[in-house]
């Protein structure tokens, strides 16, 4: 599962509080600009709600406005792909076709993505596939047939804006409840929502920062 199951939910640092924090919008002079070729998204958290190693297909919910962001993202002929960190395999708490499942169910919702990239490693393996590291991004990319430089990566924690910049690609936070505070102050890109991160991205407009 995504790494804030291990590091956040289950008590090595903590989540903050129950919001994500409060933030005011604030121009970002070296932002890249262009609409991109291809969007990866983090899963949980910003694509569904975030529910700790779920392998239940029936407890997938898509956040607000995700199918109508997804549908304009592929109606402008930009592709679509998931990189997503699923440790709960290596921790024996899932199965990988559970995973795949679960996987199943959000193309259902949401409909169809170009790649689903799936790390099924812990921390203690250092593959190179586990966000923050770029493998995920950069087999993504090939995958879609596009340059990294031409992707943009959304997500709710660092790790997935660190992979994006790990990858050269561009990063896009959307801050949940848990989100740290550090994080949204060092990502390149913070916006409120998972439309709003379509918004920026079809705009191709230089980016802009949101910061607590």
């Amino acid at each position: 599962m995504s790494s804030r199951h291990t590091s956040r939910r289950h008590g090595s640092a903590h989540a903050g509080p129950g919001t994500p924090p409060e933030v005011c919008a604030v121009p970002l002079a070296d932002a890249r600009a262009g609409r991109p070729a291809a969007v990866l998204f983090d899963r949980d958290g910003t694509l569904v709600h975030d529910v700790p190693y779920n392998g239940d297909p029936a407890l997938v919910r898509p956040v607000e406005g995700a199918r109508a962001a997804l549908d304009r993202l592929r109606a402008a002929g930009v592709r679509t792909g998931v990189v997503t960190n699923q440790s709960g395999i290596a921790r024996g708490l899932l199965t990988r076709a559970q995973v795949d499942a679960v996987n199943a169910r959000v193309e259902e919702l949401l409909g169809p993505f170009g790649t689903w990239q799936v790390c099924p490693h812990g921390e203690a393996d250092a593959c190179a596939c586990r966000k923050p590291a770029p493998g995920m991004v950069l087999a993504a990319a090939a995958a879609l047939g596009v340059d990294p430089a031409e992707c943009a990566v959304v997500g709710d924690i660092g790790r997935d804006v660190d992979a994006a910049a790990a990858a050269g690609a561009r990063g896009v936070l959307v801050p949940t409840p848990v989100t740290l505070p550090d994080e949204v102050g060092r990502a390149p890109e913070v916006v409120g929502t998972l439309t709003a991160a379509v918004d920026l991205l079809l705009d191709g407009a230089a980016a802009g920062a949101v910061r607590a």
